[in-house]
């Protein structure tokens, strides 16, 4: 059996995974660093975390710049390091290090006084390196340990707020959903190793190709580890758990959450569907039990339903958190419309529409941060007259709604229309035009907030001091908002950026 000729993983492996080698390297250090201050100097596990990410940065940068289309599997073929694992590598250390930067400046994370321990840094560059591998998984195994790595750190940043009810409830239904999510893909894989007798991706791939398997067994395995997955990024009806971890987390981990494993789950689910389902680059069938099950049409449907359950009930929110939340959970149904595909242009599309998500989504998180400093709420009526109370900022939220909902020229806007260019060209028109609907129905509960903030007057006697933001805040809100207009009028460079991660992914193998 395959598992007993197992590669040894060799040092000159790490040649190729020095950023996560050095994001663990860096949460040791964070975490020992915090143990020996005992809390007093919180900034010296902030700081090593910070030079930790930008260190991990520079190495993942510096590995995509040779036009080297050759994968390299490391590990012992656990892991691929490749054009798509490049590209993801980028985006977590990139998301990581804003919310590291931006947490420094919340009260939830490091209380009034700065009287918390600065373990939260240390937990995010752990997240960050976890969600990497994630993004190279080519085994089942690594599959199922990267995605509980990620897990078990996100039950102990959901409860951060160690003193607040709502952050303890929140961390345990994340375990309880979790849990249970797990354990159901657990025996979807178990199922897939019994039926292929391999572990690997592409092993799997020439065990059902081989016809030795019933499609029935491969359905019900495939579902099971598909319902794994779809709760990562919250996907309809595996969402339940989103909205109310999103609103019980310190709204930093909410901001990560909303992104990073999001990002993570599709990675994986682009590298295993693609891998085993996927006859080539531009294919979605392949052998008759591949083929003998309607794939992209469950797909489309939940792609369907979750979107259009995210922006009905993100209407009804009075909770601007709350509301990102839905928020997110309809962004997963847009994105998952380019998964429908199972394509080269179809995956492109999917990790540049990530790439403009994390931007508008981090930025529109981190503002209601720091307007929770101040306001120490996160209703939408206590956001009347907002944004001449700080104008600067008001307008950088503005920008990020305003792409979230798609208008042009944001960048927003150019990711939805490469998503529904990429469907439309496949004939799926059903689906794009009820992506196309929810855009709109988007676009009243977003300017909602926009026109709370702008366009409503305080009532008498309400506080209408200005509000004074942090310089670091204004900084990290800055360095979101510019590249998510930038992308909408510049975005020929970037897009080439995902179009040539796929491209690398799919000489790979």
């Amino acid at each position: 059996m395959e598992l007993l000729n197992v590669n040894i993983p060799s040092w000159s492996d790490l040649g190729y995974w020095i950023p996560e080698a050095v994001l663990c390297g860096t949460f040791l250090v964070a975490l020992i660093a915090d143990l020996i201050v005992r809390g007093r100097r919180p900034w010296l596990p902030f700081a090593v975390s910070v030079f930790g990410l930008v260190t991990a940065g520079s190495y993942a940068v510096a590995a995509v710049l040779p036009a080297d289309p050759t994968a390299r599997t490391i590990m012992g073929d656990l892991v691929v390091v490749d054009g798509l694992a490049g590209f993801f590598r980028l985006l977590f250390i990139f998301a990581g290090l804003m919310t590291v930067l931006f947490a420094w400046t919340s009260e939830e994370i490091m209380g009034r006084k700065r009287e918390n321990k600065g373990e939260f840094f240390a937990l995010t560059v752990l997240m960050t390196a976890a969600m990497c591998v994630m993004a190279e998984a080519r085994d089942l195994l690594m599959l199922y340990l990267s995605m509980e790595a990620v897990g078990l750190i996100s039950y102990v940043m959901a409860g951060y707020m160690r003193t607040s009810l709502r952050s303890t409830e929140a961390s345990l239904k994340y375990v309880i959903f979790g849990s249970v999510s797990s354990a159901i893909m657990l025996y979807g894989i178990s199922l897939l190793y019994g039926m292929t007798g391999s572990m690997q991706f592409a092993g799997i791939r020439e065990g059902l190709m081989g016809g030795q398997t019933s499609a029935f067994g491969l359905l019900v395995a495939t579902v099971l580890v598909l319902v794994g997955m779809s709760y990562k990024i919250a996907a309809v009806p595996f969402h339940y758990w989103c909205p109310d971890v999103y609103e019980g987390s310190p709204t930093p981990v909410s901001a990560i959450f909303s992104v990073g494993p999001k990002a993570a789950g599709f990675a994986l689910m682009i590298r295993f569907f693609y891998t085993t389902l996927a006859e080539g680059p531009d294919a979605a069938g392949g052998s008759g039990l591949i083929a003998a099950i309607n794939w992209p049409l469950l797909v489309a449907v939940m792609a369907a339903v979750t979107m259009t359950y995210g922006n009905l009930v993100a209407l009804r929110q009075d909770n601007v958190k709350r509301m990102l939340a839905y928020s997110s959970i309809a962004h997963v149904g847009y994105i998952l419309m380019g998964f429908v595909l199972l394509t080269g242009q179809g995956l492109q599309a999917i990790l540049f529409y990530l790439l403009v998500y994390t931007l508008m989504n981090l930025g529109a998180f981190f503002f209601v941060v720091a307007v929770n400093n101040h306001l120490k709420s996160e209703d939408l009526a206590d956001y009347v007259g907002l944004g001449f109370r700080v104008p600067w900022a008001g307008v950088m939220m503005v920008v990020f709604l305003a792409s979230l909902t798609g208008v042009p020229p944001f960048a927003g806007f150019v990711g939805k229309l490469y998503l529904f260019t990429a469907v439309m060209d496949r004939q799926w028109f059903w689906l794009v035009i009820i992506a196309a609907l929810n855009s709109v129905v988007s676009l009243y509960y977003y300017f909602k907030v926009v026109k709370v903030m702008f366009l409503m007057r305080p009532a008498e006697g309400a506080d209408t001091t200005p509000l004074k933001f942090h310089w670091l805040q204004y900084t990290v809100l800055a360095l979101l908002a510019v590249p998510t207009l930038a992308l909408g009028l510049y975005f020929g460079q970037f897009k080439g950026l995902a179009d040539q991660a796929i491209a690398m992914m799919t000489t790979g193998f």
